[in-house]
């Protein structure tokens, strides 16, 4: 407390003082935004820390994070943020965003007034924080072109998928599949590369492989499905990518294992897939990417290329129809364009197209686990990550990988493998 004279010499009045730390002064700010007590503790760029002791500590090492979320409020914001290091967090990063998660849904939804941000400007003014808008981070994609026309498609594929083969080979297991793995054991020594080849031999499975048949598998990744097909079960597969390195990578594999005979590798676009009547389609995590309008037709080209009696394995993510994309951050830095929708009307258009959905199994949790090995994997070989593909790129995935592990974990999204059938 500080005592003042105010008119009369001998007249005191007593008042609080007014905090100089710029945490201190961004603390009301923020609780007024977030309907409550901050769940996180502050630490400002001058020192200064504000908030609850105990908690996770949200580190803002610059102004030009306030600028950022000044220009772009929400998720987007705090992401730029994130992902250049102007913002950080100290300690676990999921407890972090757990926290904030809590704290918003209990505030339900609160939308502060117009004196509330005129309150804010003029805390962000007082603390230099204001200025034009920062440019957007390097990792950032920027897309151009009609949503879903094939050269807007294979930028937005080549933005995630094209960022380097040596990346993915440090980050994902030896199978190279980036999808949600299939975990049947607990026991020490069982991984995520087990998991993943108990998830393969799953959609052969479910797709009756034998020996010569035909697969189509569009969207084939780094290879893990049309390998194991072909080597394992006998198949002759088709796989079909929109990456290059990918095609380059899953081709030096194939003629590594002496699979030629059965593995043809195409960098096309799904829609050019010229042949068809094969004895079985798979599509692993590729459906995201189609886009809303464009899945009607997508279910249909999963019908016309299987023969009738063959079957279709699509393994994809859903989400609630109110929010049926990645997020602001997915889709500006991981999965531009992406789409989910809730299983039922995925299940809805497959029909549509003609094909009889003959089993739906939920892999919502196989996802948790997968993704949480993902997230090890990385932090584990965070120098290597970062020295490879930069500081700022790695920044990216930890904050894709760990959020996705919380949507997945909080029941925001799920993803399922869905079996068809063509009887005409």
């Amino acid at each position: 407390m500080v005592e003042e004279r105010l008119g009369n010499p001998r007249t005191r009045v007593t008042r609080a003082a007014r905090p100089t730390g710029a945490a201190a002064r961004l603390l009301p700010v923020v609780e007024q935004a977030c309907g409550g007590v901050l769940p996180v503790r502050l630490r400002a760029w001058d020192g200064s820390t504000a908030g609850p002791a105990g908690a996770p500590v949200v580190v803002l090492r610059s102004r030009r994070a306030l600028r950022r979320l000044l220009w772009s409020p929400g998720e987007l914001g705090l992401a730029q943020a994130y992902v250049t290091g102007e913002l950080d967090v100290e300690g676990d990063l999921g407890e972090a965003l757990r926290a904030v998660r809590r704290d918003a849904a209990r505030a339900g939804g609160i939308r502060p007034g117009a004196g509330d941000l005129a309150r804010a400007l003029a805390t962000v003014a007082g603390l230099g924080a204001l200025g034009p808008r920062p440019k957007a981070p390097r990792s950032q994609a920027v897309l151009r072109g009609a949503l879903h026309s094939k050269a807007r498609d294979r930028a937005a594929i080549s933005h995630h998928y094209d960022l380097s083969n040596a990346f993915y080979e440090l980050v994902l297991d030896e199978t190279m599949a980036y999808s949600s793995g299939y975990w049947l054991d607990d026991r020490p020594g069982y991984g995520a590369a087990d998991a993943q080849r108990d998830k393969l031999d799953l959609i052969c499975r479910k797709l009756g492989l034998r020996p010569g048949d035909r697969l189509l598998d569009i969207g084939c990744g780094w290879g893990s499905l049309t390998l194991h097909a072909a080597e394992h079960h006998g198949a002759r597969v088709t796989a079909v990518t929109l990456a290059a390195r990918q095609a380059e990578f899953v081709r030096a594999r194939v003629a590594e294992r002496g699979l030629d005979d059965r593995v043809e590798v195409r960098l096309s676009d799904y829609r050019d897939i010229a042949d068809g009547h094969y004895d079985a389609v798979a599509t692993v995590e590729m459906g995201e990417h189609v886009g809303d309008d464009a899945y009607p037709a997508f279910a249909g080209i999963l019908h016309g290329k299987v023969r009738p009696g063959g079957r279709v394995m699509v393994q994809q993510m859903s989400r609630g129809r109110i929010a049926p994309g990645g997020g602001a951050f997915i889709e500006s830095f991981i999965a531009p364009d992406m789409h989910m929708r809730p299983l039922g009307e995925t299940v809805t258009l497959l029909e549509g197209a003609g094909l009889e959905v003959t089993g739906v199994e939920s892999l919502r949790e196989h996802y948790v686990r997968t993704i949480a090995a993902w997230h090890r994997t990385l932090e584990e070989r965070w120098g290597q990550v970062a020295g490879l593909v930069g500081e700022e790129m790695a920044r990216v995935w930890r904050l894709y990988l760990v959020g996705s592990g919380l949507a997945f974990e909080d029941h925001r999204m799920g993803v399922d493998q869905i079996v068809a059938a063509r009887h005409d």
